[in-house]
């Protein structure tokens, strides 16, 4: 296009938006990707077939709007779920993160305020600036972890309008105690969304913030179908909360915003949930395995209730980071000091990592 080049300070953009960098991860061509969370399991071949079915049917009525209420979808979410809910309780968007936006839309914006305990998912900051609201961020212990006094305190003296608790965090793994969660619910006035994204991943012993959903109308509960269904290429996420809670959401979505092919993948990889979360046992195995070994290569792998292991001890994270990409595997530098971040993949892909690093730890 011709003209005068015009740079992205030129245009009257919010200022808030200023000096921002978009969310993003390295992207390359590598044999091992270890990098963004991904389930690196492929969908099994039956429940594709069934997936691709269920489509080509919903491609019949393409020329007309899909459900706007998604109803089929939601109830199909909420017998996933258990714990009592009901399609009334359910929501869903395109990916987890159009569900926090939906949120963020509904109760914060500009003059509000929205909090989480640093380090935690990138995209939170993005997300408030992105609604015009201010980031406040707390603090978490020098092992990422959070207890209900230290918690509550901060929330308290903050006062946000939304508070987001990433559960198990990202990018440290690390479980959330649902007594933290309780405590900053009853410090605040404002919405407590926990995001569950890698919920899946947790042990089968421990009880999900579900479980609190009951009497609580200002408390939500994230959750995504990219990690544990191998999903994130179609772009599914969900919430569980009060029908009032929902009906917020209702006010600022966009008129049929959940295509009825993405409706009708979902609901066919719903149908087969036994199938696809079975790779979950063979990512956490995975997942332990890495831990295990890295602490005997003398790396300090923090506890992690996801499906990636943050660990430190790392002398040059840039250095090691271009060092594994040089051989064929990418994994994360999140900016933490001496710290990187890797997906717990197949037993293939893990192997091949863990030999890749050791072989860079033997050299001179």
């Amino acid at each position: 296009m011709g003209g005068v080049s015009t740079s992205l300070s030129d245009l009257p953009i919010r200022d808030q938006l200023r000096g921002r960098s978009p969310y993003g991860a390295p992207q390359a061509s590598v044999a091992i990707a270890l990098n963004v969370n991904e389930n690196t399991h492929p969908v099994p071949q039956e429940v594709a077939d069934d997936i691709l079915d269920a489509i080509a049917v919903a491609l019949r009525e393409i020329n007309r709007y899909p459900d706007r209420e998604f109803v089929a979808l939601r109830e199909a979410f909420a017998d996933y779920l258990g714990h009592g809910l009901t399609g009334e309780n359910m929501w869903a968007a395109n990916g987890s993160n159009e569900v926090l936006q939906h949120i963020l839309q509904a109760f914060a914006g500009a003059g509000r305020t929205v909090f989480g305990f640093a380090p935690t998912y990138s995209m939170y900051p993005l997300l408030a600036s992105g609604t015009g609201a201010e980031w406040i961020a707390g603090e978490r212990g020098h092992d990422f972890t959070l207890t209900p006094e230290f918690a509550a305190a901060q929330v308290a003296e903050a006062d946000p309008d939304v508070i987001l608790l990433c559960s198990p965090n990202n990018p440290t793994g690390t479980p959330l105690p649902l007594d933290v969660i309780e405590a900053v619910y009853d410090a605040t006035r404002g919405v407590v969304i926990v995001d569950e994204a890698y919920g899946e991943f947790a042990p089968r012993d421990q009880r999900s913030a579900l479980t609190l959903l009951g009497d609580r109308p200002r408390l939500a509960v994230s959750r995504t179908m990219s990690k544990a269904f191998a999903f994130a290429g179609a772009r599914v996420g969900y919430l569980a909360a009060d029908p009032a809670f929902v009906d917020a959401l209702r006010l600022v979505r966009l008129p049929y915003h959940l295509s009825a092919l993405t409706q009708a993948a979902a609901l066919g990889a719903l149908r087969h949930a036994d199938t696809m979360l079975a790779m979950v046992d063979d990512i956490i195995t995975q997942r332990d395995r890495i831990g295990a070994t890295l602490s005997a290569l003398g790396y300090e792998p923090y506890e992690s209730w996801a499906n990636f292991v943050l660990f430190g001890g790392v002398a040059d994270p840039a250095a090691t980071w271009r060092a594994l990409l040089e051989r064929g595997v990418l994994v994360r530098d999140v900016g933490l000091p001496g710290t990187l971040r890797v997906t717990a993949g197949t037993e293939e892909e893990t192997t091949t990592f863990l030999d890749q690093l050791a072989s860079i730890d033997s050299q001179p």
